[in-house]
Formats: structure tokens, sequence, C-alpha cells
């Protein structure tokens, strides 16, 4: 059985809770606060957390479960909030793993970061991180801006990449209204690869304006799944109009290498196809984080 080394991480105690409880602003519904006066956790449990978003939770559940099946002990405190809660939790010891996302989480430590390409916001991630913290191996999964077609359009236009859309006349972009000012937007479209759009402000009705056919393109998150319930194609990015980001574990440092054992190999195996999937089966079959976990896990050979 492997076991974690707490090297000088914080157990989660009762203080550790209370301070959960501070950075939170809650009183009560603490995903931290174990529900007791103390916790039954000790320096061999992996403590594994997750933001407030269902395919968030999905990967933190596939790296619980590849945990324990590597013979760890796992605490779940999943749902605890976004960065400003679980990133002091992750700082002060009292979460070990989450999983988070290059190129937003570089933003958060690093305002001025003008990388944008997958492997560049990768190293930059690195030099940006705060002492105590590491990110293992990035994943090819991304849940980011992105553009994407219908799948007859880009048949019918031969498209794989944002550039070949240098070749299509009278193209209408959709998305919520700021994309019309956003860098990656028109302006950013026609400076990189030079495409020339129109600008639809679709909104909440980008996807479908998009299948009806009233825009060609549409701005979607590379994870939602709407594309493939929709038979979407993501094109291709290049030249990093848009800022990268992959999955990655954020860890406790004292544990990187410990865990890079069992999750770097996770991440390799999780492509942008399959966090789609993965994303449709909570959302349109509505099957709980558990259940799909283990079966990407066990059809992607990890379990048995």
């Amino acid at each position: 059985m492997f076991t974690a080394r707490n090297k000088g991480r914080l157990a989660i105690t009762a203080v550790a809770v209370g301070a959960a409880l501070a950075l939170t602003g809650c009183a009560s519904g603490d995903p931290l606060d174990s529900g007791s006066g103390g916790s039954d956790s000790d320096s061999d449990t992996i403590v594994v957390g997750s933001q407030a978003y269902y395919s968030n939770e999905i990967i933190a559940e596939i790296y619980a479960q590849a945990l324990e099946n590597a013979g760890y002990t796992v605490d779940r405190q999943f749902q605890i909030g976004q960065r400003d809660a679980y990133l002091p939790a992750l700082e002060d010891g009292e979460v070990d793993l989450i999983p988070e996302y290059t190129g937003n989480l570089l933003q958060f430590y690093d305002d001025t970061a003008t990388a944008t390409q997958s492997d560049e916001v990768y190293a930059a991630l690195q030099d940006a991180l705060p002492d105590g913290l590491a990110v293992l191996d990035q994943s090819p999964a991304t849940d980011q801006d992105s553009y994407n077609v219908t799948a007859a359009f880009a048949e019918a236009n031969s498209l794989t990449s944002i550039a070949d859309l240098a070749n299509v006349p009278d193209l209408i972009l959709g998305g919520n209204a700021e994309l019309e000012e956003r860098p990656y937007g028109p302006t950013g479209l026609k400076d990189v690869y030079g495409v020339t759009v129109s600008f639809n402000a679709t909104g909440d009705t980008t996807v479908d304006a998009l299948v009806a056919g009233t825009i060609n393109i549409a701005n979607v998150y590379s994870a939602d799944p709407r594309i493939a319930s929709n038979d979407l194609v993501t094109l291709e990015d290049p030249e990093g109009l848009f800022l990268a980001s992959n999955v990655v574990p954020l860890v406790n440092a004292d544990l990187a290498d410990e865990l890079a054992e069992v999750l770097n190999p996770i991440d390799a195996a999780l492509t942008p196809e399959g966090l789609v999937a993965l994303n449709v089966l909570s959302v349109d079959d509505q099957e709980s984080s558990d259940v799909i976990a283990t079966k990407w896990l066990t059809d992607n050979g990890f379990l048995s």
C-alpha cells in the first residue's frame, strides 16, 4: 500500500475546519467541515477537493478512485467553491489535490502573463505558483473558449482549424455580447488568422443559433456537452488565439512526486473529446460523478 507522507502539511482538525469556514464566509454547509468536532483524517489520507462545478467534480472523482485503487485512503471534499475558497485551503494544507485549468490558474496568480499556447502556459504556471504548491502533468483535455461549427459546415468547407475559415465568405460569429470586444473576438480572428466575420450577440442561444444556421461559428467552452449532443466540430487553434486551459492536478508540493505516479497516466488518457463525453453523461444522462468516474477508469484500463 502506498502512503502519503505528512511533510509539514496540516492535519484536518477542528482548527483547520474553522479556517475553512472563515475563508468561505459560511457558517454551515462548508464542504471542508467534516461535521464533527474533529476529523478521522490522518497523514496517510489524501484530501481531494473539487470546484463547485459538475465537470470538475467528475475529474476529482476520477483522481480519488485512481488513488484508492493504488492503495491510498481518500477524503473527498467536493463542491468547495471557487478559487478564493479552495486555493487558501490548498496553501494551508487542508486540501492536498484539486483538478485545475492551466490558463485560468495562471491568470489568477499572474494577471500580467502573456502566454496563450498550451506548453507556454504550463511553463509560466509552474513559475507563478506559490511555494508549497505544484502541478503534475497537464492533460490534453481542456475547458476553455473555443470556436465551433456544425459537422455539416465543417465538411462542406473542409474545416479543421480556425485558419481554414479565411477561405470561407459571409461568416457570422455568435456568442455572448462581450465577445465582440474580446481580443479573441472578431478583431482577433482578423489579426491572427485573417478571418473576417460579422457578429451576432446570441448569448444563451448560441448553440441553438449555430444548429439553426443563423450563425456559422459559435464561441462555446471546449468541454460543453452540447458539442457532442449537437455533433459540433471544435476548430483547432494553432496560433493560440485563445488562452489554453488544460486540465491539470494542483497538489501540495511535498506530495507531487508521489501522486504523479498515479495521476500522470490518468491525465495523459483524458482527451478533449473524452471530457466532453463525461460531461454528457452528467448533464444529459444525469449519472452521478462516482458512476461516471468508475466507468471511465474501467474503460481506459485503470480499474479491472
